[in-house]
């Protein structure tokens, strides 16, 4: 049996490392890469080619699901979700036969990802069938995932908490374990929180991501200045300028700057 080259996309090094753990004891696995974000998941499936790539459904700028959105047919290996339980994501997966695995991950399972894998391999078409099912998992989860959104962010000041009004907030900067909030009047605010997990509780046609570490309020964009390799300046109301990597710069060029 030929061996499946796979590489493993999770933003918590501790999750990657059980992985390549459990995929290292399979002789017929060989690990040709890891990434810790969605972006360099994206380079690494396009420079090795793997067969098969686990990625993380929640990473930093660029989700598993942004992964497949960005790749081309040509490019798409077959991909199993890691994923905490979601029921919307597992319903989306389960609707259009994509595979995914729950965290904490098991060997066994693992292994049936594998062993689907080299069956899938066997089909001369896999590539463009397994893009399809994808893409139509990534459309149905989107349709059926509506969270509920907060419209105010809680901020402990001394012995208080303030209540900062979302709609007033034009961006959140990360910086190491902490955030930076700042509205529209320029007040400023600071709270220990990871910048995914609050990106997921705000609406996504409302806040974007310029880069690994800053969420702007699109509605509070007054202009996007096109900068050398595809990149863009964002400037704000209050006077912010930021940049946007060039991930996200597609992404926002494909999501909102096209009529």
């Amino acid at each position: 049996m030929n061996k499946i080259r796979v590489m493993i996309a999770d933003d918590e090094r501790p999750a990657r490392m059980f992985l390549k753990a459990i995929l290292n004891n399979f002789e017929d696995v060989e690990i040709v890469g890891e990434a810790e974000n969605g972006a360099e998941a994206i380079e690494i499936i396009k420079e090795t080619k793997p067969d098969l790539a686990l990625l993380d459904l929640q990473m930093p700028e660029a989700t598993g699901l942004d992964v497949v959105r960005l790749l081309r047919k040509t490019q798409m290996p077959l991909i199993a979700f890691v994923t905490a339980y979601d029921e919307y994501a597992i319903q989306a997966f389960e609707v259009n036969a994509v595979d995914y695995l729950l965290k904490p991950i098991e060997k066994a399972r693992l292994r049936e990802t594998i062993q689907r894998a080299h069956e899938r391999l066997e089909h001369s078409d896999f590539r463009n069938i397994e893009a399809t099912k994808l893409k139509a998992a990534v459309e149905t989860y989107s349709e059926i995932n509506q969270p509920e959104f907060i419209e105010r962010i809680p901020v402990k000041q001394r012995e208080e908490i303030v209540l900062v009004p979302v709609k007033e907030v034009v961006s959140i900067v990360a910086d190491g374990e902490l955030l930076h909030i700042t509205t529209v009047n320029n007040k400023r605010f600071t709270i220990n929180y990871r910048l995914k997990d609050i990106e997921a509780r705000l609406e996504p046609n409302k806040f974007i991501r310029l880069s690994r570490g800053a969420l702007a309020n699109l509605e509070l964009v007054s202009r996007i200045s096109p900068m050398p390799g595809g990149t863009y300046l964002v400037a704000l109301r209050n006077g912010q300028q930021i940049p946007s990597s060039r991930l996200q710069s597609k992404i926002l060029r494909e999501k909102f700057l096209k009529m």
